[in-house]
């Protein structure tokens, strides 16, 4: 392929659509939400978590760039299979094609090594997800602030309920957890373990209850309490998606009647293992209930960490927390330059 042929392709084409997030409107002195336990001098330990639990997503992409530049000019051949080993690292083809046009931009025709690469790389992720950076972010004029957490079955949504709850908690907030999948008797069960973990209040009812119901209920005995914080969890059967929306739109309803302003918060949380997968289910559930944020799980799990830069390009939704481990303290704000370093494998 020609150098103008290449810039063509690059320049040419147009940037995939971003979906467009409502804008809250301004509340007298936001609380963010509070981060994990771990304290701040805890920071360079998480980071060691960070990297090791994407050890497997760093190592798939540094392998490939050491194989494609070593002491290398960057030529159009180069660039093509830098943007190839990009797509199918999940960085996405929006990603892809950005990046690779800034090299082909700075840097055309002279040597560049693994190292370098791996550094641009890194800042160029950083740019991409830092306006996507942004910390859960409570009302305190709404008692309580309700946020509606919404997935797929094994997404990981209870436990992320849970570990949210605990740091909340431990931040001094009241704190309900309303059980609202009840189609699965063990996720009720994870939630109330969870809430005698943390202390947390769980409005649960048996197998097979209306959830709409129970989320009217929850927001009332939580009202009554004046608790800070309400998290519902729901269903996730995205394989029947007319049931799955029918039955949300319904809860969204009767929340609706128990505070007009709510759901405050809705979060999404994916299962970072499922790769670009993940670009269907935050189109699907957007369309729901008009999804305010992301939470990305088991990063730890998988080779397929890129995944989340491709979705900050593509929709801009705020992702507000990442887990790379079981414990509590192992779901953290997301910080965009920690993970960009992370995920090409620097220090």
């Amino acid at each position: 392929m020609s150098k103008k042929g290449l810039f063509s392709r690059l320049l040419g084409g147009k940037d995939e659509p971003v979906a467009e997030v409502p804008v809250p409107a301004e509340v007298p002195a936001p609380v963010e939400a509070a981060p994990a336990e771990a304290a701040p001098s805890d920071e360079r330990g998480w980071f060691g978590r960070l990297k090791s639990g994407l050890s497997k997503s760093s190592s798939k992409l540094t392998q490939g760039l050491g194989d494609l530049f070593t002491k290398r000019k960057l030529d159009d051949e180069a660039l093509e299979e830098l943007e190839e080993l990009l797509i199918t690292t999940d960085l996405g083809i929006a990603t892809a094609a950005k990046v690779t046009q800034h090299f082909a931009k700075t840097r055309f025709g002279q040597d560049v090594s693994a190292e370098e690469i791996r550094r641009t790389l890194a800042d160029e992720i950083t740019a991409i997800l830092e306006p996507v950076a942004q910390p859960l972010v409570l009302d305190p004029t709404h008692k309580p602030h309700v946020v509606l957490v919404v997935g797929v079955n094994g997404s990981g949504k209870t436990t992320t309920i849970g570990k949210l709850a605990k740091q909340q908690k431990d931040a001094g907030l009241s704190v309900t957890l309303a059980a609202g999948d009840t189609f699965r008797a063990a996720a009720v069960e994870q939630l109330k373990v969870w809430g005698e973990r943390t202390g947390c209040p769980v409005i649960a009812r048996g197998t097979g209850a209306d959830a709409a119901g129970l989320a009217y209920d929850a927001i009332t005995e939580a009202k009554a309490r004046g608790d800070d914080l309400l998290f519902i969890d729901t269903a996730g059967r995205l394989q029947n998606k007319t049931d799955l929306m029918a039955e949300l739109a319904k809860i969204v309803r009767s929340i609706k009647k128990a505070d007009e302003t709510a759901p405050h918060s809705v979060l999404l949380v994916l299962d970072a293992t499922v790769g670009q997968n993940a670009h269907s289910q935050v189109e699907i559930f957007r369309d729901m209930v008009n999804v305010s944020g992301l939470v990305l799980t088991k990063l730890d799990g998988t080779a397929r960490g890129g995944v989340l830069v491709a979705l900050a390009e593509r929709f801009g939704l705020p992702v507000h927390a990442i887990g790379v481990g079981e414990q509590a303290g192992d779901l953290r704000p997301f910080e965009a330059r920690a993970f960009a370093r992370s995920l090409v494998g620097l220090d």
